[in-house]
């Protein structure tokens, strides 16, 4: 194994609290504009769908989804160049580098001609410009996961990393409410007549107020690793060769907990808005989007309370809740949400869902840092996530729209809990609560230093 790059002290030193909370949070605001970009899709597929897709198409719902889900495609991709580039180059660059790339896809959305001017051809290029955000995206997600675990105090890794989804989630809100307010200004036929384009400006403006901000950030990675780098002396940082050849272990185990995570995340918080946008559309799309947008806030402002558990009870405590939990609960809501006409109801089945949810959301991140040492961290941490992620849960919607016309919603659903158990099986078979992991070895915080960290290699357990 190559280890120049994977050094005790492959990190900077450790952030105090006042330090921690400034990373974070300039971290948290570029990670919450990203994902608005990524969501301003789904909330407004609706209004733009007819710009881009034949009206009279009956299959035009899964068409718009399958938008959706064509980003995940590129994810791996940009988990590779963008993982390879945080762990080469640093996580500020590779975190600036991204942002850029998805407001130029969001701006590039906002001037698109429709199908009315080029034909398919706009159908074509959106395509296109989701796969370059999906590109930003893997990115975004593998730098800022390592960032926000790096630059935390040691005792508060899970609180201070569970910001990651705060802003993920936020970026859902925010999308949300811009559409309240341009549907309180604009109405459905304002939105469909080109109103539709407005958040995908927000978003491209929001990305260069970002920028400015990550460039003060302070940058985890220490000076010797980034110089080593470039020298040639650390030629296993970001190498897809030094990660598969002994980091396989970890990989698999990350790639396992995202399958069952990713596909309840996105089942929960994309296709249950949608169907609760779509009972309560020809009554009155504001209260679906009122209960979309109090619901999303509540799963955003669960995070930090998962990560605070996880700081005190262990990762593997806050795991098992999510998967013993989501396992029962997943039929349960599939079978009942599309029936609800009942505002209240509706919104306590999604809000249930995501009080189980946040088993997984609020440490997905700290526990995937905490699997791979600083040379492959970021590259690590995407990739598995990129390729699970892909395959689970960018084709939850589109999957769910298309069991729903062939009335086979029990198969979905039957998918939906198979991942989820694979997952459940994981967490029993390879965590523990108590362990040194690279990240305190790599920071000093370790008890036992001697205590052998490079476990990934010689046994599946995994530490967090």
């Amino acid at each position: 194994m190559t280890t120049s790059a994977a050094t005790p002290r492959a990190l900077r030193t450790p952030q105090t609290t006042g330090r921690a909370i400034a990373n974070t949070l300039k971290g948290s605001l570029g990670n919450l504009v990203e994902w608005y970009d990524v969501y301003t899709y789904s909330v407004f597929q609706a209004y733009f769908k007819a710009s881009f897709f034949p009206k009279d198409d009956p299959n035009s719902d899964i068409w718009v989804w399958a938008g959706f889900a064509v980003t995940f495609l590129a994810r791996p991709l940009g988990a590779w160049f963008f993982g390879r580039f945080a762990d080469r180059r640093g996580r500020r660059a590779a975190l600036t580098l991204s942002v850029s790339v998805m407001a130029l896809g969001s701006l590039t959305i906002a001037l698109l001609p429709t199908r009315e001017a080029i034909g398919m051809w706009a159908a074509a290029a959106l395509m296109l410009l989701r796969l370059i955000q999906g590109f930003a995206t893997g990115g975004e997600y593998a730098s800022s996961a390592t960032y926000m675990s790096e630059t935390a105090t040691a005792r508060r890794r899970g609180f201070f990393s569970s910001f990651q989804y705060v802003t993920l989630v936020g970026g859902h809100v925010l999308a949300q409410l811009t559409l309240l307010v341009l549907q309180s200004f604009m109405g459905k036929q304002g939105l469909e007549d080109g109103g539709w384009r407005i958040p995908f400006f927000i978003g491209a403006v929001a990305a260069m107020i970002v920028l400015w901000l990550r460039s003060s950030m302070d940058e985890t990675l220490s000076t010797g690793s980034i110089e080593a780098v470039k020298s040639g002396a650390a030629r296993g940082a970001g190498s897809v060769i030094e990660l598969v050849k002994h980091y396989w272990k970890p990989m698999l185990v990350c790639f396992l907990f995202t399958a069952g995570g990713t596909i309840a995340f996105y089942t929960y918080s994309i296709s249950g808005p949608a169907i609760i946008k779509s009972t309560f559309q020809d009554a009155d799309p504001m209260i679906a989007n009122w209960i979309n947008l109090g619901t999303l806030t509540f799963l955003m402002l669960l995070q930090p309370i998962g990560g605070l558990l996880s700081d005190r009870l262990g990762r593997k405590t806050v795991f098992m809740f999510f998967g013993i939990t989501a396992l029962v609960w997943t039929p349960i809501v599939i079978a009942l949400l599309p029936q609800q006409t009942d505002p209240a109801m509706a919104a306590f089945l999604i809000s249930v869902s995501y009080v189980f949810l946040t088993g997984y959301t609020s440490i997905n991140a700290i526990f995937k840092a905490e699997l791979f040492p600083a040379h492959v961290r970021a590259l690590g941490v995407g990739l598995s996530y990129g390729i699970s992620n892909s395959i689970f849960g960018g084709t939850a919607p589109m999957l769910y729209e298309w069991a729903k016309k062939a009335d086979t919603i029990p198969v979905f659903t039957g998918l939906v809990m198979a991942a989820i158990l694979a997952t459940l099986i994981t967490t029993i078979l390879v965590m523990r609560n108590r362990a040194a992991s690279h990240l305190d070895v790599e920071q000093g915080h370790a008890t036992t230093i001697g205590e052998r960290v490079d476990f990934d290699r010689e046994e599946m357990l995994v530490r967090s």
